[in-house]
């Protein structure tokens, strides 16, 4: 559908014919809040299309590993019910990508399920397009043996038995699949695990806007407005034709720049001129990036290269044991100074003993102290020294079973209670932040997958279905 440009400057000549696509983005992911106002904005220049991501792999590998959202259903519930109601005044459909977070079947379920109560309560009928990206882990393991999943760079080294070890394996949806679940005519789209760049991009293509445009500009707009001077707002627009695309914050007060727009390929990403997808890859090197005023960047030059193989990248996670945690606080300046060498005592201490009382050996445990505000995100890596105050503590205990990991928290309390730096001095005493100290995590995953998988059919990994509520 043709569309007249949101600002004058944006190079439209009347006497050259452009298929433009308008897609509203509200927010970087769905669960972050979004301005309203914005949004309405956004809604009043009659987008094509309202697509919103809807997680990631950025919290770490448990979301996956158990299927579920790390948002508030609260939250969740409230962002879409405004999203669904801007979807009907629009007229236009409503995507959303790696549906609860994680993408699998089960989130994908929780999030229709939350469809389904809106949609209700707003008193509308609604035809939904269910894309699923959940994988047959017997099957994953079968096409490993066949050669049909390679390893991406830094990929751990697995065997069918790793990956049969899998509690949750997903792959990611490209432009192709939603595409196919476009087409249903479906009012809202629902997906399992996508590429974030997908359900921006796939309706441009579909409508024959620049593939290269099309693909840059669904990067640059995959976490809403933070490609803008406010990034808190969430809402912008992204109009794609035939020749590059043209970012629009729609928040009151925010701007985008080449600075702002261009900077956004390197969030996320290893290369800043290089993206991979799902059949091929995008490349920037000759992108140009234009201010047509204070607020919009026009892009041109960006190139779609298409691969010689279509492949799809698999996340897995599988359980990695059971975890224990205990804080304590450390002020002592002594010991303020001195926690490297107590901390790596009483790992030396409390696992000998671990290992003399306990029927477990050592490769079925991990104890670990993490030192707060001296070198917990580092360690020995750690450059930046400082003096502080204070120290927090924490003891990460890993193990088969939750019993056998909380009893290695009993075995470590007294350490991180009592424990001298020498043998001679008086007994110190240290504060735990809470009674009992030991807080108990249960089963802990770990991703166990970072590979792409062959296909002869997009679609031969996913699976479509059509609903209607109401």
């Amino acid at each position: 559908m043709a569309r007249a440009p949101l600002h004058p400057g944006s190079p439209h000549p009347a006497d050259r014919p452009t298929s433009m696509t308008r897609v509203l983005i509200p927010s970087g992911a769905l669960g972050l809040n979004y301005d309203p106002e914005a949004l309405a904005r956004g809604v009043a220049a009659r987008p094509d299309i309202i697509a919103v991501d809807g997680g990631s792999t950025d919290s770490g590998p448990s979301y996956l590993g158990r299927g579920v959202s790390k948002y508030a259903r609260a939250s969740t519930k409230l962002e879409w019910a405004g999203l669904m109601k801007a979807r009907a005044i629009a007229g236009v459909p409503l995507v959303i990508g790696t549906a609860g977070t994680c993408g699998t079947d089960a989130a994908v379920d929780w999030m229709l399920d939350i469809t389904r109560e809106i949609a209700t309560e707003q008193g509308t009928s609604l035809k939904v397009a269910v894309l699923r990206s959940s994988q047959d882990i017997g099957r994953v393991a079968e096409s490993f043996e066949a050669g049909n999943i390679a390893p991406l760079p830094g990929a751990p080294d697995v065997t069918a038995q790793d990956i049969q070890a899998c509690s949750n394996i997903v792959a990611l949806a490209g432009a192709e699949q939603i595409s196919a679940a476009l087409q249903t005519g479906a009012d809202i789209v629902i997906a399992g695990r996508t590429t974030d760049t997908a359900i921006i991009a796939a309706l441009p293509l579909m409508q024959g806007c620049h593939g290269g445009g099309a693909w840059h500009g669904a990067k640059i707009g995959e976490c809403g407005a933070l490609c803008a001077t406010n990034p808190q707002s969430g809402v912008i627009m992204i109009d794609f034709d035939d020749a590059g695309f043209t970012v629009t914050p729609m928040a009151d007060g925010a701007h985008a720049s080449p600075h702002t727009v261009s900077a956004h390929m390197l969030y996320e990403n290893s290369d800043p001129f290089i993206l991979h997808e799902p059949g091929g890859h995008l490349d920037v090197t000759g992108a140009r990036y234009t201010a047509l005023d204070e607020t919009s960047v026009r892009v041109e030059g960006s190139k779609w290269v298409p691969s010689d193989r279509y492949t799809v990248k698999l996340e897995g996670a599988r359980p990695a044991g059971c975890r224990t945690v205990l804080m304590a606080l450390l002020r002592d300046p002594r010991y303020v100074a001195n926690a490297a060498l107590w901390a790596e005592d009483i790992v030396t201490k409390c696992t000998a003993k671990v290992l003399d009382r306990m029927d477990i050996t050592a490769e079925e445990f991990t104890l670990e102290i993490r030192l707060m505000g001296h070198s917990a995100s580092f360690g020995m890596l750690e450059t930046r020294h400082a003096d502080p105050v204070e120290i927090g503590v924490i003891g990460i205990i890993t193990a088969p079973t939750e019993d056998q990991a909380a009893e290695i928290g009993k075995l470590l309390n007294p350490y991180l209670l009592h424990h001298p730096l020498t043998q001679e001095e008086e007994q110190p005493t240290f504060a735990f932040l809470f009674s009992p100290p030991d807080m108990h995590q249960g089963t802990v995953y770990e991703f166990a997958l970072h590979h792409v998988m062959h296909l002869t059919d997009p679609m031969d990994a996913f699976r479509l279905e059509v609903t209607h509520i109401g």
